[in-house]
């Protein structure tokens, strides 16, 4: 059964993917950084689900149940209802927000269950499974009810990591100061903010391999018993370390660059962080400047582009060429720069995803012709007096 997970963009929600691959095949995860970007998100997979023939399974961890997050539950109900019961999707909802169950409530959904703290809501299908629990982060919810999605038994030593990484991050998110876990959490929130969107950017097929085994190479030092100050200098290792273990396969890996310098080529060759527009320049989606800088440089070398545009979430726009056209692509853009470096802003002012980028940036950048049909002078066009 195909496996996909949704979850929050925070070290909780990080941890949570981290933990359900563990125990599972995940195909395909979507971070989403704002409660806001919700709605789009799960309309877009609610379309999907609709259209597809055999039965898959989506988790949804950490994203706290807003409206638009409850409308969806019910629709996918809906929806698995009236589906062959052999094809019925699975839908797995673990959250600890408590105001989660304040809007689930709104939209008369009440609990099935109540065990302690957690409570377990029915939406009158047995595929759709909601769980809300206020005293536990989603990292812990993944671990302790992952009967609902498991499929595979980790390693011992994996095993032991996951359990280290689930006490640190639940005492660090629920903010829990007097658990000797809660400096270790702190560690962990350090080491994942430093490097979740530096080194392999989302979007990429490693980018949650990356993130996953890094985690989980902090909690090894953490069973160690290694102080956060030491655990901070043994970081670089551990990124040489994973790299070393992606890159083993690559004949023209050099590991005598950075992490940076040997990432760019596999990044550069990345069909899904790129998507061409009509004019044939390439457009990446949230590339942190520097990623970007090697990136690009690295097509345009190698001759896939002689323009590359890279798009924020916050709505800034970097443009590199080898042709001197940047500075002409930022100028649409309200913005300036160099002929082969600029940069500029979205009229919207943010965008949520690659797809929505390419939406808002094509139409700009290249705008369609003018259609002359619905020009009243239009006609006169081609007319000889």
């Amino acid at each position: 059964m195909n496996v996909t997970q949704i979850t929050h963009h925070d070290l909780d929600g990080y941890g949570a993917a981290t933990v359900v691959g563990a125990y599972v095949e995940v195909g395909r995860i979507v971070h989403v950084p704002r409660y806001a970007d919700v709605g789009p998100v799960v309309d877009e997979e609610l379309k999907r689900l609709g259209k597809t023939a055999e039965s898959e399974m989506l988790i949804l961890t950490d994203l706290g149940l807003e409206d638009v997050a409850v409308k969806f539950i019910q629709s996918f109900a809906a929806l698995n209802r009236r589906r062959d019961e052999g094809v019925r999707h699975r839908l797995v909802v673990l959250d600890h927000h408590v105001s989660s169950v304040d809007r689930l409530r709104e939209h008369h959904a009440l609990p099935a269950s109540e065990e302690g703290s957690l409570r377990t809501f029915a939406f009158d299908d047995p595929g759709t499974v909601v769980l809300i629990d206020g005293s536990r982060c989603a990292t812990r919810m993944a671990y302790e009810n992952r009967a609902l999605y498991a499929a595979r038994d980790p390693s011992p030593e994996v095993q032991g990591q996951i359990e280290t990484l689930v006490a640190s991050i639940d005492a660090v998110d629920l903010w829990q100061k007097t658990l000797p876990t809660f400096i270790g959490g702190l560690a962990l929130d350090e080491v994942f903010w430093d490097n979740v969107s530096n080194l392999v950017p989302i979007g990429h097929p490693w980018h949650d391999r990356f993130v996953g085994a890094l985690l989980l190479g902090v909690a090894r030092l953490l069973q160690q018993g290694l102080p956060p100050a030491r655990i901070e200098r043994e970081v670089g290792a551990l990124r040489t370390e994973i790299l070393d273990a992606f890159l083993s396969d690559d004949p023209g890996d050099d590991r005598s660059l950075t992490t940076r310098m040997r990432i760019a080529p596999v990044l550069a060759r990345s069909r899904e962080l790129f998507r061409p527009l009509s004019d044939g320049t390439l457009l990446s989606f949230g590339l942190d400047a520097g990623t970007f800088q090697r990136v690009s440089d690295a097509i345009m070398d190698a001759g896939g582009a002689t323009r590359v545009v890279n798009v924020q979430r916050t709505g800034s726009l970097s443009f590199r060429s080898t042709n001197e056209t940047a500075l002409d692509g930022a100028r649409k853009f309200r913005g300036g720069g160099h002929k082969d470096a600029a940069g500029g802003k979205l009229p919207n002012g943010s965008a949520f995803s690659l797809a929505d980028a390419c939406a808002q940036v094509e139409p700009i950048l290249n705008p369609p012709p003018p259609d002359l049909s619905k020009n009243p002078f239009g006609a006169l066009k081609n007319w000889k007096g």
